[in-house]
């Protein structure tokens, strides 16, 4: 391959055009991390300030002023052809006979041009100027025809690693059908009790020794569980109300319940410690499965009674009632169902975890066929 600058393959077009009230625009953007030029919206030309824009060509490069340094730039799709862009964004027409715009798209996906980009300055703001993207580099083939063939070999490989992506999360929304379809079987005609007397609050004051220390747990957002949160000198937490935290129980996060801070503690999480605004509920073992609890509250008639519960005047104040929550009516179908139903949320999470296992090396793939393809070994 020959490395040869930008400036030999493209040149900068820089056209602007007067816009019509009247009319309506495409306008697009480019996406960070070297992600492509996507619509951004459809706009009226009355409700655009700037009346002067530049129009995009399909398969031009565009390269964004001030998001470049995180990889804004792109080629223009068909799709996206005359649609609009601002001053501060620059467009440049790729000659066809010596580059194929697609073998550019793919390596603006590189950490090859990413590199060089950063290599201007060190702030975003006007630090890539048109006569800098003509000096970035570009190996290229001796001919369009090799580019082609590198082309199709990368596209080949994409299209079965977007098949296998498909087929990953078909899985993922399967195992989620599936959940939802028994759980909703299940409750069907079982009775409903307070959560006061299917899983009690149960409270485990902790006595902080100044000279130990303490692992904290925390609660993520959106029914995604627990996570070990830091490890905490005592002298640090002495002033606070810390709680124990037992594998099995129903905790809430009274400030971030109504968001889905709702988790059941791991047995990873055995002797570690939470802040006054956990809530621990205990399942009474000859009556109710924390899992399916859990699994209730995140349904929606589930959710929709935690945050009624957690009233408030502006949505980031949202508290949850100890009283309420108490008073939630909650379904109790038979023990050994629910256990049943815990084991089979069990096996779809190992599923889960399996792919999550491996997802950076299947990441990881194409940024390797890229690296390979430009350097002439694919």
């Amino acid at each position: 391959m020959t490395t040869l600058p930008l400036g030999e393959l493209m040149t900068h077009r820089s056209e602007f055009v007067p816009i019509d009230d009247l009319t309506t625009y495409m306008r697009c953007r480019v996406q960070i991390n070297g992600r492509g030029v996507v619509l951004r919206d459809r706009v009226e030309g009355a409700l655009l300030k700037t009346k002067i824009q530049q129009v995009c060509r399909a398969g031009e490069f565009l390269v964004a002023e001030i998001d470049a340094k995180l990889g804004g730039f792109g080629v223009v799709p068909s799709e996206l052809a005359g649609a609009i862009v601002s001053s501060h964004y620059f467009l440049f027409d790729i000659n066809p006979d010596l580059l194929d715009g697609r073998y550019l798209a793919w390596f603006s996906k590189t950490a090859g041009l990413a590199e060089q980009v950063s290599a201007h300055g060190s702030t975003n703001y006007s630090a890539v100027r048109p006569h800098h993207v003509l000096t970035y580099e570009i190996p290229v083939p001796p001919t369009l025809s090799d580019q082609q063939r590198i082309i199709a070999a990368i596209e080949s490989i994409a299209a079965r690693l977007a098949v296998v992506r498909h087929l990953r999360q078909g899985v993922l929304d399967d195992g989620k059908a599936l959940l939802r379809s028994v759980f909703h079987r299940l409750i069907q005609g079982a009775p409903y009790r307070p959560l006061a007397a299917v899983a009690p609050i149960v409270r485990r004051p902790v006595e902080i020794d100044p000279d130990s220390t303490y692992e904290e747990i925390g609660i993520r957002s959106f029914h995604k569980g627990t996570f070990f949160k830091c490890n905490s000198p005592g002298s640090d937490i002495s002033h606070k109300s810390m709680f124990e935290m037992v594998p099995g129980d129903l905790v809430f996060s009274n400030i971030m319940a109504w968001e889905g801070g709702i988790a059941v503690v791991r047995p990873e999480d055995r002797g570690r410690i939470g802040v006054h605004r956990f809530i621990t509920c205990v399942p009474h073992p000859d009556i109710a499965d924390p899992h399916f609890l859990w699994f209730y509250f995140q349904t929606g008639e589930g959710f929709a009674k935690i945050v009624s519960a957690s009233p408030a005047t502006i949505a980031r104040n949202r508290t949850l009632s100890v009283k309420k929550l108490e008073t939630i009516e909650v379904p109790v179908p038979s023990l050994e169902k629910q256990q049943d139903f815990a084991a089979l949320q069990q096996r779809i999470a190992a599923i889960h975890q399996a792919q999550a296992a491996n997802q950076s090396e299947l990441d990881a793939l194409l940024p390797a066929v890229l690296d390979k393809a430009f350097k002439g070994e694919l």
